[in-house]
């Protein structure tokens, strides 16, 4: 995927160099502050030719304490061409069911100043208020990390409290290049894939009574050079205002297959070790419907990061 989604979700892209980290000490025991990585050839994480295609295997688990659903489902993912969106010719990206939500195209502007991010079909009015957004920086720094998000006031289009009024939400979200780490798929082991996390913050106004609902959506995605997002792992908290309580839900997909066209390097990829882990989806993050939240990817998601 060409981008994180999700991320995220978020959703998105869900489409990796070695961290070298330089720590010393001076005479004085002083340390030093850790020598960052630069990856200019960042472009080549998110594969974005028009055909590719990624297969991912998804799980996902949800639930309150005494509560937890336990459902698999399949997403494959298809760089399908380009569109304009307010002007700008941006590549689009089909999921066929991410985090199990039902088709979804997502769109994704990648230039020499990273991948930004300009909504998806269909989307919802959070959304709509928060795009075009960066999902990734270019050239990647190992580590770092961006403020992707910071507003106050929005409109949610959803009314959770059911007074018959829209409810206004603040959104924080910051994305973290953390480094560089081995990961094994269905479709693959590989060495160096670069780890992504983005975690995005929602500070619900209920419009019925002023009181505030927190909740939370962590993406984390594993990207890797030539063939884009690998891993996806997502935990969101949902709060459940009727029942006064909050659910969990959490989210994976792993690479299980892919097509692609052009600079890939599948052929250096090992058979899987006996553990799997989980593969991406885009670093972008909606709202779909009261008490859920839902990302969309193309990330990272960038973010699948969608791009995840």
């Amino acid at each position: 995927m060409i981008g994180i989604r999700r991320q995220r979700r978020s959703r998105g892209m869900k489409l990796a160099l070695v961290l070298v980290m330089v720590a010393g000490g001076g005479s004085d025991g002083t340390a030093t502050a850790a020598t960052p990585t630069v990856i200019h050839d960042a472009g080549s994480y998110f594969p974005d030719q028009t055909g590719n295609e990624w297969r991912y295997r998804g799980r996902m688990t949800k639930g309150t304490v005494n509560q937890i659903a336990d459902t698999t489902f399949v997403n494959v993912s298809t760089v399908t061409g380009k569109t304009r969106k307010d002007g700008v010719l941006v590549t689009v990206i089909h999921d066929t069911n991410p985090g199990d939500q039902g088709p979804t195209d997502s769109y994704y502007l990648r230039d020499a100043a990273g991948i930004r991010y300009y909504g998806s079909k269909p989307g919802t009015k959070l959304e709509q208020q928060l795009i075009p957004y960066q999902i990734v920086r270019f050239p990647l720094e190992l580590p770092s990390s961006f403020q992707q998000l910071d507003r106050d006031n929005l409109n949610l289009g959803l009314d959770i409290d059911h007074d018959g009024r829209a409810e206004t939400v603040d959104v924080q979200a910051t994305v973290t290049v953390q480094g560089e780490e081995p990961v094994t798929v269905p479709f693959g082991t590989y060495e160096r894939a670069i780890r992504l996390e983005s975690r995005m913050n929602l500070l619900v106004h209920l419009s019925r009574d002023g009181t505030q609902v927190h909740g939370f959506d962590t993406m984390t995605v594993w990207l890797v050079k030539g063939v884009g997002l690998v891993k996806y792992t997502e935990r969101q908290l949902v709060p459940m205002v009727r029942a006064g309580k909050e659910r969990l839900i959490e989210i994976t997909e792993e690479l299980e297959d892919a097509t692609l066209h052009g600079g890939t390097e599948l052929l250096s990829r090992h058979k899987p070790s006996t553990h799997g882990v989980f593969t991406g989806h885009p670093l972008d993050h909606t709202l779909r419907e009261p008490e859920t939240l839902r990302t969309k990817g193309g990330e990272l998601q960038i973010l699948r990061l969608r791009s995840e």
